[in-house]
């Protein structure tokens, strides 16, 4: 059995573990890539990507629902679930091949199998339990992601209960849906079936939906999702999932009021948060940490153990592809020794959930800032006053701008709407920089677009907003 040698390994092929492999290659690191499945990680194959691509499906045909308004009119819209989900696998298997691809081109070996410490400095792959190849590495970077969370009585089965993974490839639109968890994934879920026909009720232990962001943008969220004919249970706990007969799931809800509720759906969908896959890579025996389920590290992505570091979601929240991405490069920049690095703020680090309508954040919420003793001044714009957003009839939504009220710091900014998912970036920019409010009420933002209303937030918070 040959021995490999290289500077770095990189156990998982996922957003954060291919992106530090080509990085590494860049820096002129011998680097190679351990995955045990699919290049690209549960992100681009069961994730990010082929979400958005059955979530494309589902804003089209909301689109085509309402064409009378713009003067349009066409047949009865009807949908091809078998091609809808063929899509999306299709878009998944592209990428996949794409970061192949990347990965080749910047002469990085990935060895296929199931990858663990075994001792200092090695990595032993193994595939069908026999072991086929020992590396060896100065330097080797955990990143092996996260999986769905079970909790005790709510365990998924694949066929009436849901994960992510089967919640992606549905045989067919259930009549009436449980979703259980209303964070992003939940959200997201709940919003493609929807709109595809399915009577969704969603169950949340958190106060308000989307619990992570601002509490403004939270209430406005709910109503939306209320007035779609979506159901909304917050502060409440789905104590026992049963199957009933073939088809159907029975669900005892506790609601906020403490009476339990016996509820029948066709199909349920666990998104009750995720765990970091630390199980089976050899750490038992070694200096690396873990809370919670996830590994601790320092700064700079190192563990306990002398040369080993972790990056991505197997170190905690926000479990965001972007966070794992960027660990991943400044991991291995400071493995490199690159000059003048800056530890990862997680404070920068945006967020977005593609339901709809969509919702955007990156910073502090207006209580956070608050809570860490901030005087703040907040500035909102709602989508009404925008010109573009009319024109698209998409006139639900609202910006939102927490400022530091004595120094005029960006504290956080929070959007919902169509497409503020790709308007965060402005503020994300904006916060890395260090802008003031002056900088942003200087910058001219081009007229007309959606992105007005980011400007006339942040003037708003200083009581100079133009068009309310």
């Amino acid at each position: 059995m040959a021995d490999k040698t290289f500077d770095v390994v990189i156990l998982g092929g996922g957003p954060g573990g291919y992106v530090a492999a080509i990085r590494a290659a860049q820096l002129g690191l011998k680097a190679a890539v351990v995955e045990r499945e699919h290049l690209g990680g549960i992100c681009l194959n069961w994730g990010c990507i082929p979400t958005k691509a059955l979530l494309r499906v589902s804003e089209i045909r909301h689109t085509l629902e309402r064409l009378d308004e713009f003067g349009l009119s066409c047949g009865e819209v009807k949908f091809d679930l078998d091609k809808i989900v063929k899509r999306s696998r299709q878009v998944a298997g592209q990428l996949s091949k794409g970061v192949e691809f990347l990965l080749k081109k910047n002469k990085v070996p990935v060895f296929v199998g199931e990858g663990r410490l075994a001792g200092k400095g090695k990595i032993s792959v193994s595939k069908d339990g026999k072991e086929i190849d020992v590396l060896s590495a100065k330097h080797i970077i955990l990143a092996t992601g996260a999986r769905a969370r079970e909790l005790p009585g709510l365990a998924a089965d694949g066929e009436l209960v849901w994960t992510y993974k089967e919640a992606m490839v549905p045989k067919s639109v259930p009549q009436s849906l449980l979703v259980v968890g209303s964070g992003a994934i939940g959200m997201e879920f709940a919003s493609f079936y929807s709109d595809l026909g399915a009577e969704v009720t969603v169950v949340e232990v958190m106060p308000r939906v989307l619990p992570v962001e601002d509490e403004e943008i939270s209430a406005f969220a709910e109503k939306q999702f209320k007035k779609q004919g979506m159901e909304i249970f917050t502060g409440a706990t789905v104590e026992a999932l049963k199957k009933k007969g073939k088809n159907a799931v029975s669900a005892t809800i506790k609601t906020a009021k403490g009476k339990s509720e016996q509820r029948d759906f066709e199909r349920a969908i666990l998104a009750v948060g995720i765990v970091g896959n630390v199980e089976n890579i050899g750490i038992e025996k070694t200096g690396v940490k873990t809370d919670r389920g996830h590994i601790v590290t320092d700064p700079w992505m190192q563990t306990g153990e002398p040369g080993v570091y972790a990056i991505g979601d197997v170190t905690g929240p926000p479990w965001l592809a972007h966070k794992a991405s960027h660990e991943g490069v400044l991991c291995v920049e400071k493995i490199a020794g690159v000059e003048g690095l800056h530890p990862l703020d997680v404070n920068n680090v945006p967020g977005c959930t593609y339901c709809r309508p969509q919702v955007a954040s990156v910073g502090l919420s207006e209580a956070a800032a608050k809570e860490k003793g901030h005087e703040v001044r907040v500035g909102r714009f709602p989508f009404i006053g925008n010109g573009k957003a009319i024109a698209l009839g998409e006139a639900e939504g609202m910006v939102k701008t927490v400022f530091d009220a004595k120094t005029g710091e960006l504290l956080g900014a929070h959007m919902i709407g169509t497409e503020v998912t790709e308007l965060i970036q402005g503020y994300t920019i904006a916060k890395t920089m260090e802008c003031t409010e002056a900088d942003l009420m200087h910058t001219i933002f081009p007229h007309p677009t959606l992105s007005e209303m980011m400007h006339e937030s942040v003037l708003d918070a200083y009581d100079q907003a133009i068009h309310i």
